[in-house]
């Protein structure tokens, strides 16, 4: 085989650096943002935060100031926008905030820092209980014992004689020992601890209440031996074993479904609160909804002036560290720029399409895909994706996120389309206004919507329907 030189012309995608890092950062969200300039200020001495009340970079080189991108991509907005359709409340605390971060540190004698005290426990909260009561040691030590065996939800997972089976052999541990160590523990706070199956869990609340309580014995009854029934909501079964009428039965099954069947849950829940931070804000400017930038969330940078000076005086081999890290800082803050304009330019393209929705909730959303936002905008559908992708929007209806405003699609009689989101508020509607008791079956949904013009299946109903959590029909049946 005879070897050759050949000369071939090819063309292929490749990612620069600054791409690889512009869509990373679009895909993150604002604290994983937050966490990675915090990283990279700790890395790149060319880089730093600007003051609050700075626009961003200076002058450098010929490179272009930064401005925050609502100064060059934002619809223009008055100087005083009206203040009706989020309220005044939400700018009169924004104000206030702003205020008080101004002020903030001029003081030392009045900077406090706010430290949470550790949640207390489940286990914490009966232990201490149990130490001041009026009972032997012993029986102490077994109702501490048995606290370790408690769940998060207050239930006592191991039964006794297992229990005593495991403590026989070091202390001769008798299960009417254990029995009466568990009725001490079913008698503290909160009510309903202690138990082994939640017929005993309502159970015991209903013996806390007060022996005065109307139809508290017919409601013991019913949390001991006629739950199954109540559950499935077999009313006429009900009223005969219980020899009540329908306004008592009614009374009783109000007394029960009142009652807490995870006693312990409240102690289980997580202390620190998690804040959703929205990018984007929109208020009616004229009659228009205008989508706008969240100061807040849109970082402040700039070059360290001390070494760009420096790289100004010297431009030798011996500053090749700072000249790289003088391009990486300008990419991050170009970047940055980037990735909010194309968030601002996608939030206004959706409040452009779903301003039905702002204006009359749900019901009016509109069917709308990612690829009729991408061909507006001229961008890709996975850059759109990873836009709206744990994006927040404030709206005077709420806080959502970017993706929420997309979703599938149902056809109309008409050749039109529904959107799925406005077909779940339609079921959620018909359901709170039913009667409850002849509630509407997914049948009789399906031939409502179809009557309206909306042609969707009785399956499609159904799992719309457990999609808002909301049960069958005979789940919903009332006395």
């Amino acid at each position: 085989m005879k070897q050759s030189l050949q000369l071939k012309f090819s063309q292929h995608l490749a990612l620069t650096p600054q791409l690889q890092q512009s869509i990373r950062l679009l895909q993150l969200s604002t604290q994983e943002l937050n966490q990675e300039l915090e990283t990279l200020l700790q890395e790149n001495p060319l880089l730093e935060r600007a003051d609050k009340n700075e626009t961003g970079l200076d002058n450098l080189d010929g490179f272009a100031p930064f401005n925050t991108p609502q100064e060059t991509s934002a619809p223009v907005q008055d100087e005083n926008p009206q203040q009706g359709e989020l309220g005044e409340d939400y700018f009169e605390s924004t104000n206030s905030s702003r205020w008080e971060e101004n002020t903030a540190g001029s003081d030392d004698d009045t900077d406090y820092s706010f430290q949470e005290s550790a949640p207390i426990t489940l286990r914490e909260h009966l232990r201490d209980q149990i130490k001041l009561m009026h009972s032997s040691q012993r029986d102490q030590a077994l109702a501490m014992l048995l606290v370790d065996a408690i769940n998060d939800d207050g239930y006592l997972e191991q039964s006794l004689e297992d229990l005593a089976a495991m403590l026989l052999e070091d202390s001769g541990v008798d299960p009417i020992e254990l029995q009466t160590a568990l009725r001490l523990i079913q008698h503290l706070d909160p009510p309903g601890v202690g138990a082994r199956n939640l017929a005993e869990c309502l159970s015991l609340q209903l013996q806390a209440m007060p022996a005065e309580t109307p139809h508290r014995a017919l409601a013991i009854s019913v949390a001991e031996q006629h739950l199954p029934l109540l559950a499935a909501r077999d009313y006429a079964r009900l009223r005969r074993l219980l020899h009540c009428d329908d306004a008592t039965l009614r009374m009783v099954q109000q007394l029960v479904t009142q009652l807490n069947p995870r006693p312990g849950a409240t102690f289980s829940k997580i202390s620190s609160d998690h804040y959703i931070q929205h990018e984007i804000i929109v208020k009616k400017i004229k009659g228009i909804w205008v989508a706008s930038l969240n100061d807040e969330v849109v970082p402040k940078l700039r070059i360290n002036q001390l070494y760009a000076n420096i790289l100004k005086r010297n431009r030798d081999s011996s500053s090749q560290y700072l000249m790289s890290q003088m391009q990486e800082a300008k990419w991050m803050i170009k970047n940055i720029q980037q990735r909010f304009s194309t968030i601002l330019r996608v939030s206004q393209a959706i409040v452009d399409r779903q301003r039905n929705f702002i204006e009359h909730g749900e019901i009016a959303m509109r069917p709308l895909v990612l690829r009729e936002i991408a061909e507006e905008l001229e961008l890709h559908e996975s850059t759109i994706s990873r836009v709206t992708t744990r994006k927040y929007m404030l709206t005077p209806r709420g806080v959502y996120e970017l993706k929420y405003f997309f979703g599938s699609h149902v056809a109309t009689e008409s050749g039109g389309a529904c959107s799925a989101t406005a077909i779940r508020a339609l079921i959620k509607q018909m359901i709170g206004e039913e009667n409850s008791k002849k509630p509407l079956s997914d049948n009789q949904i399906t031939d409502v919507l179809s009557k309206q013009g909306i042609v969707v299946a009785r399956r499609t109903i159904a799992k719309y329907r457990e999609s808002l959590q909301i049960p069958a029909a005979n789940q919903r049946k009332s006395i």
